[in-house]
């Protein structure tokens, strides 16, 4: 059968992909993708590919759609799921990498690396005035508590940090033996040191981070996400900078990005990377080989382990 990658992937999976499949590999934007897409039976993208209705209705033999990592956002699922088009992610492939990266920025935010980097390179030597905080006794408060939430916690856990987490859809016995106590919402914004953001994107979760709940948080505490930018509002995040409500952010994602006219970027005490989550030489080998495996599970007709459209099997 045909396999589409347009976003490119992995030589280890392209291998593996054509030892049974024939595959093309091109960077399209979206016209060229419509021209393209009909014959071919899969589709595989990472983010930057917006696979649309139109585009699911012009692969007449789409088979299986794959996204080479976690958030499915811009594939039209429920146009897929109408077309019988399976939609598969990689959804344990950045794991380890989004929680190093997230515990990363809390390390920066409490000890000043990049402004204490810069400092050094102008010439400057300001061990008084750049005096950070320990992780250790601090309380990490996890908005979303998923397999990302419970490699972060592991690693604050390492630290000596308490764990505190809001997420209604994981069942207490399982918190507890990760050592994580689930609070309600108010409550893990109200004693967190440091609230990190774990939750999935969902019209629950969008917009959940706002002046009302930051307004809640303890004048010292720093606020990392390296989840979704729209969980967080931007402007609410700036303000309560900018009035030191709290001490400081890291953001690796963006409402919209690049972040262009964001106020976070006039904000002060913020860190910002170019959402890094996932870019790491692991992580990216990681999620090419496992959406090679699920793309080329679907195109067998056996049913793949990471379906996100599980309707298309009912």
């Amino acid at each position: 059968m045909k396999i589409l990658i347009t976003d490119g992937l992995e030589p280890e999976a392209v291998v593996m992909l054509r030892k049974a499949h024939e595959v093309s590999v091109q960077e399209l934007d979206s016209k060229a993708l419509l021209g393209a897409i009909p014959p071919y039976h899969a589709l595989i993208v990472r983010s930057r590919t917006k696979v649309t209705k139109e585009v699911l209705d012009r692969g007449a033999s789409l088979k299986v759609v794959g996204r080479a990592g976690v958030g499915v956002d811009n594939i039209d699922v429920t146009a897929a799921t109408a077309r019988r088009i399976v939609v598969v992610n990689a959804p344990t492939a950045s794991t380890v990498s989004v929680a190093e990266l997230a515990v990363g920025h809390m390390l920066s935010l409490f000890r000043h690396l990049p402004e204490a980097d810069r400092s050094v390179k102008e010439g400057k030597w300001e061990k008084a005035r750049l005096e950070g905080r320990e992780l250790f006794g601090k309380t990490l408060g996890l908005l979303g508590s998923g397999r990302i939430g419970a490699e972060v916690a592991k690693r604050a856990q390492a630290f000596g940090m308490r764990v505190i987490a809001y997420d209604p859809y994981l069942p207490r016995p399982a918190a507890e033996s990760l050592g994580i106590r689930l609070v309600e919402k108010d409550v893990v914004f109200r004693e967190a040191d440091v609230l990190s953001v774990h939750a999935a994107l969902t019209s629950e979760t969008k917009g959940m981070v706002g002046a009302t709940e930051l307004a809640l948080m303890k004048r010292e505490a720093i606020l990392v996400n390296c989840a979704r930018g729209e969980i967080v509002q931007e402007a609410a995040l700036a303000d309560a900078l900018t009035a030191k409500t709290i001490s400081g952010a890291a953001i690796d994602v963006f409402e919209r990005e690049p972040p262009v006219g964001s106020p976070l970027l006039a904000a002060p005490n913020v860190v910002f990377t170019p959402h890094l989550g996932a870019s790491t030489t692991e992580a990216q080998t990681r999620a090419g080989t496992l959406i090679a495996e699920q793309v080329m599970k679907a195109l067998g007709g056996q049913r793949p382990e990471f379906v996100v459209n599980p309707g298309v099997y009912s």
